[in-house]
């Protein structure tokens, strides 16, 4: 069955009012806005198949993707659609970035810088209109990491962003390489960086069965997250807050392979001098896995403090019933349900402070047996 929006977007979801069992805060650290505008910006340059995510695709999933399009339209336009699915979802706070098709790193720095603060200006206006519901991630020319950390700068300090999203690669080429003015600026800054990918840049064997998202969307992360680990970012920059989507690909399970091909070879030790393990441990992952043994093994090797609710809002890759998938997990105990599904986000965001006046009590306790307290409404 095709999957459509509104209609399916929000399935599963408890209502925000819902009284009785202990209610924890709920920030939705991975979901995505389009604007419209910007596509027009740069329509006269879009060239077919320039990303992954369409160069790597059989005919049949175009147009399931057209399709989809068609169907979630509403949903990654309409904020008064966007804040009904969220109450279905028991959704308190959005974080919202741009679509990835918004990144088009190949454009050039000069329209590139357009398009960022079209982009940009447009998800300020969302937030200024439901300040209680949402808080934004920046769009940034990546490929011109000046560019990207004066955007930067520009919307943290100047429209109240709490950090930026950005691709895995940039045409091809590492994100670790040659843009540590933009590291040096989220560092500086003290805000998140999501991590997203647009398909997988080598992915000629991924066109059938959807694997360019499938397999290629979490591979693309992987070797990202490797890169920024090998090349030394993150010890550079240990505060980074890098958030890495899908549960932050493949890479995020397998550790000690990487702990000891840097243990074994000189060629893993070029510019590392700890420890992979030690910079994989400072990454944060959303909780888009589809399978709650998944999410165990997260929770183990990194800890529920560096796992955050995401939904992929409103894509068919995404997961719509966040309370009930953490909240029946019997591994976790209920503070951790409570950092998992909002708190750990509110505090990476710094919105903690903010939750008492939206009318959020954050607790971190298993109820008393009273209902609920409802928020206020605007």
């Amino acid at each position: 069955m095709l999957f459509t929006c509104p209609g399916a977007a929000a399935r599963g979801g408890a209502p925000r009012g819902a009284t009785g069992r202990h209610r924890h805060v709920a920030v939705d650290i991975h979901c995505h806005v389009h604007h419209p505008a910007a596509d027009e910006m740069v329509k006269h340059l879009v060239v077919p198949n320039r990303e992954p995510s369409q160069r790597f695709s059989n005919e049949l999933s175009r147009a399931t993707n057209r399709k989809q399009m068609e169907n979630v339209w509403p949903c990654l336009t309409s904020v008064d659609q966007r804040l009904r699915d969220m109450d279905k979802m028991g959704m308190d706070v959005q974080a919202i970035s741009p679509s990835p098709f918004h990144f088009m790193y190949w454009l050039e720095p000069e329209i590139a810088r357009k398009m960022s603060r079209s982009v940009n200006e447009h998800l300020a206006s969302i937030v200024r209109a439901h300040p209680d519901r949402f808080v934004a991630l920046a769009h940034v020319p990546l490929q011109a990491p000046e560019a990207a950390a004066e955007e930067l700068d520009y919307c943290v300090r100047q429209l109240g962003f709490r950090g930026a999203e950005i691709g895995t690669n940039v045409v091809g080429t590492e994100i670790s390489r040659g843009r540590d003015e933009f590291w040096r600026k989220a560092h500086e800054l003290d805000v998140v960086v999501f991590m997203h990918p647009n398909g997988f840049t080598g992915g000629e064997r991924l066109a059938d069965h959807y694997f360019t998202n499938v397999i290629g969307n979490p591979l693309d992360t992987t070797v990202a997250v490797a890169h920024l680990v090998f090349d030394g970012v993150l010890e550079r920059f240990p505060k980074l807050k890098l958030v890495a989507a899908h549960g932050g690909g493949y890479v995020a399970h397998y550790p000690a392979r990487m702990d000891h091909v840097w243990g074994a070879r000189a060629d893993a030790r070029t510019v590392l001098k700890k420890r992979p393990r030690q910079s994989l441990a400072k990454l944060y992952f959303d909780t888009i896995v589809f399978d709650r043994e998944q999410l165990r093994h997260l929770v183990n090797l990194w800890g529920a403090d560096h796992i955050l609710v995401g939904t992929d809002y409103p894509y068919d890759m995404g997961m719509y019933d966040p309370r009930g998938f953490v909240g029946e997990c019997s591994f976790l105990k209920d503070a951790d349900r409570a950092k998992i599904l909002g708190l750990n986000a509110a505090r990476l965001l710094k919105i903690t402070s903010r939750l008492s006046s939206m009318g959020i009590r954050p607790a971190t306790a298993p109820s008393s047996g009273r209902p609920a307290k409802k928020r206020s409404r605007r």
